[in-house]
């Protein structure tokens, strides 16, 4: 069953998942702030790797916990890259609103790691009725 981690999975791997898709079908078209990934590899393969995570995150979430660390892992893996990206063009006087980015990712991303270290809470038993003899 889908618990309280499984959500948060599910959520953000839906967001993910659009995320990359809308860089194929509508790439962004001030890419300043990405130009360290991009001297890396086109956006459409940092697309791919976004819908991958997404993809992962959400096979993730209908695992125990435990089993369901990947998830996080790859919800942050992908983010870090991008991140670093914007505060590097900010830095470097590339993109002068890249602060402003790196800041929303982080913000973004933080309550990943929060929920990653949560534990599951324990589920209720079903009361039975008690049997008459």
């Amino acid at each position: 069953m889908l618990g309280r981690r499984g959500a948060i999975l599910s959520c953000y791997g839906v967001v993910w998942l659009l995320i990359g898709w809308g860089q194929i079908v509508q790439p962004q078209s001030d890419r300043r702030g990405l130009a360290l990934l991009l001297s890396w590899a086109p956006l459409q393969a940092w697309a791919w790797c976004w819908i991958v995570a997404g993809l992962v995150a959400l096979v993730c979430a209908w695992l125990p916990q435990g089993r369901d660390a990947a998830g996080f892992v790859a919800l942050v893996v992908i983010v870090v890259p991008w991140m670093a990206s914007y505060l590097v063009s900010w830095f470097l006087g590339i993109y002068p609103r890249g602060w402003a980015a790196a800041a929303v990712w982080t913000a973004i991303t933080v309550p990943i790691m929060v929920v990653l270290g949560w534990q599951e809470p324990p589920r209720s038993k079903i009361a039975r009725p008690p049997y008459e003899s």
